[in-house]
């Protein structure tokens, strides 16, 4: 919708995270091959800027800033947090031009699948998914989305590692999703790339499914920026090709940062309350600007919530309040990240997927479950999760009758006899990021359906 500046400010949801001292030191090693004894007094005097670094001093200043060292490392310090960010004064403390409150969007990780945690994260499936589901709840919390965030494995599966392939070394993903949508009869429909990489695996992959990507940090990199050796060459969050605008776009089949005809949307978002790839007044004026001459424009920012996020609450809007007075034409809404889509592309309308489910007999040992919507799903096919009676859970293809609307399973020797399994999950988006899941009981024959991300309505 041209003339609207919609505002979404996406979290990389991963609960406490605990640094040493020892720790940081080794992170300055890794970002800038610098080699210092650690102690908290040289940790002061380079956030002094006393060392001589070789030109490297404002650059480092800014990793070892106090307040990116004042990590929330425990869910007591997130909650107390949470407390105020959620609450109505802190949310209404700046209201949009339709008279609307602060809107969080929690991209929620799972820690699974590591063999070593030295930053304490919280290691468990839904563990943050479902404090963060409670949480919202219990402070009504209606208005904010919660989405999916992963962390790919490094090769020796340490949770404080960062990675670029999405399943090289960890049948997590699936792991992950498949028990979302059992156990929680939940399924993404807006994503944020861990680590901010995306790479043609996980490009493909959401392709299939998401229809949403909060993705893009294209942006003229600084000099501080390029002084980080993790940044070089587009290690780690290579958006070096992409538009360096606020208007979505739809990727190319063989490189997510050019625009094409793949189907999901690519959104730019950008970060605060860290150390590179920041959002700064320029940023924000360009996203009203392109408003102004009527463009699609999405301003996303993203931080974590193992820091203090009120800070960044407060540096956003000090930039609104700072742009927006120089665009009296131009509104600014507070968005839900599926929302903002639908609003600023002017997305039409489609009703839910339905995924009517059935099953029918052939012989005595085989039997093969059909699912069908008349509403298009988003990627060829839906997502299947299984679980076993003995609690595992796996995923797999359908045979595809007719792409987008027809499906079918064959359960027997060469997969599993229905027997077997004691669920069955079915899960799709639709264009518009309407999400319908369905599980069935193979006991009873009896199948539970839930929608999510109605409009008006993220329940």
């Amino acid at each position: 919708m041209g003339n609207t500046v919609y505002i979404v400010h996406c979290i990389d949801t991963e609960g406490g995270l605990y640094e040493s001292v020892e720790a940081t030191f080794e992170r300055l090693q890794a970002i800038f091959k610098i080699d210092l004894e650690p102690s908290i007094a040289t940790l002061q005097r380079l956030q002094a800027g006393k060392v001589a670094l070789g030109g490297l001093e404002t650059a480092v200043r800014k990793v070892v800033d106090p307040h990116l060292l004042a990590y929330n490392d425990t869910w007591d310090k997130v909650d107390a947090m949470l407390a105020e960010l959620l609450s109505e004064p802190f949310r209404n403390r700046t209201r949009d031009s339709f008279d609307k409150g602060w809107v969080y969007n929690w991209f929620c990780v799972d820690h699974v699948d590591y063999e070593t945690n030295p930053r304490r994260r919280d290691i468990g499936y839904h563990n943050v998914y479902d404090h963060y589901r409670s949480i919202l709840r219990e402070t009504g919390s209606h208005q904010d989305g919660v989405h999916f965030h992963y962390h790919p494995h490094n090769f020796r599966r340490e949770a404080h590692r960062c990675a670029t392939h999405w399943w090289a070394s960890s049948d997590s993903l699936p792991q992950i999703i498949s028990r979302r949508v059992i156990d929680r009869h939940w399924f993404p429909a807006a994503h944020r790339p861990g680590f901010h990489v995306t790479r043609p695996d996980s490009h493909w992959f959401l392709e299939q499914f998401i229809p949403f990507d909060y993705a893009s940090q294209a942006m003229v990199v600084t000099e501080e920026d390029k002084a980080q050796f993790g940044l070089q060459g587009g290690r780690f969050g290579d958006w070096r090709r992409a538009p360096v605008n606020w208007q979505p776009y739809h990727p190319a089949p063989d490189d997510y940062q050019s625009a094409g005809n793949c189907r999901r949307w690519i959104a730019r978002c950008l970060n605060v309350g860290t150390r590179y790839k920041l959002l700064s007044d320029d940023d924000v004026r360009q996203a009203f600007t392109e408003a102004r001459a009527g463009k699609p424009v999405i301003l996303a920012f993203t931080d974590h919530d193992f820091r203090d996020m009120r800070p960044d609450v407060e540096q956003v809007r000090s930039m609104l309040s700072r742009v927006a007075v120089d665009f009296p034409d131009v509104s600014f809404k507070f968005s839900e990240a599926t929302d903002a889509m639908r609003g600023a592309l002017q997305l039409p309308f489609e009703p839910p997927c339905e995924l009517d489910m059935s099953l029918k007999a052939i012989g005595d040992t085989t039997q093969v479950l059909e699912v069908s919507s008349k509403t298009p799903t988003f990627g060829p096919q839906p997502w299947l999760a299984l679980k076993t009676s003995s609690g595992v859970y796996h995923y797999d293809n359908f045979d595809i009758e007719i792409p987008f609307y027809r499906w079918q399973y064959v359960f027997d020797e060469e997969t599993f006899p229905l027997a077997a399994l004691s669920a069955v999950g079915v899960a799709a988006n639709n264009a518009f990021g309407i999400t319908t899941v369905a599980v069935l009981d193979p006991a009873t024959g009896n199948i539970s359906k839930r929608h999510w991300n109605k409009p008006e309505s993220n329940a």
